[in-house]
């Protein structure tokens, strides 16, 4: 009896041990997880900061605001709305302007875009106009994606890149989304790289509006 009861207690010791060893496994298999995934995010803003000409690079939601002094010249944005509108650099004059680059697949873009249509509301009595630019998507797809979010505000077919090009060197060519707020004189007042916080984007708004 006595050595049935040592086999089970030194069986049962066993098990817990592997218990425990098997916990931690897979606590630093989790940990490692977590680990290349912050690498990943990390390496991601690097691109997006450093503008590399990625297929798709998640922003880091940096904001950069610039000061009125240093505001480079406006931009010279010409396009045609999916709507077949067409927008010249004439219509940013003496209205703020809310820019934002998409694409229906991209994630970001979907849990932003209910903020946008809701500042876009917020801000239409004062002026503030919002236009969307879609970089890949046919009309259809862009239609449908303005359809699931109740989007008011029109968007750029932007295929052929050229809005942009008007705007290089503020937008990384991979950089989606990103969101400019443009000055009463069309000039670039501040930047969010990556998904918008709709707080932020509202003050940025609200600045540009009170020049």
């Amino acid at each position: 009896m006595d050595r049935n009861a040592n086999r089970k207690t030194m069986n049962s010791a066993l098990a817990s041990r592997r218990s425990i060893l098997a916990a931690g496994g897979a606590a630093i298999a989790a940990l490692t997880v977590g680990l290349s995934g912050c690498a990943q995010q990390d390496d991601l803003a690097k691109q997006a900061k450093a503008g590399d000409n990625k297929n798709y690079v998640a922003g880091d939601g940096s904001v950069t605001e610039f000061a009125k002094a240093d505001r480079k010249a406006p931009v010279n944005i010409k396009g045609t709305l999916f709507d077949g509108t067409a927008v010249t650099p004439q219509d940013f004059v003496g209205k703020v302007t809310v820019l934002n680059f998409w694409f229906a697949a991209c994630a970001p873009c979907r849990v932003e875009a209910p903020i946008l249509e809701e500042l876009h509301q917020e801000f239409k009595p004062q002026g503030v106009q919002f236009y969307g630019v879609n970089l890949r998507d046919e009309k259809a797809t862009a239609d449908a994606f303005d359809k699931t979010f109740n989007l008011s505000y029109p968007s750029f077919n932007d295929q052929d890149g050229a809005v942009l090009l008007s705007v290089s060197g503020i937008v990384p060519p991979g950089a989606v989304p990103t969101t400019l707020v443009l000055d009463k004189e069309g000039k670039v007042a501040s930047r969010v790289l990556g998904e918008i916080e709709k707080g932020t984007l509202k003050a940025l708004i609200t600045s540009a509006v009170a020049e």
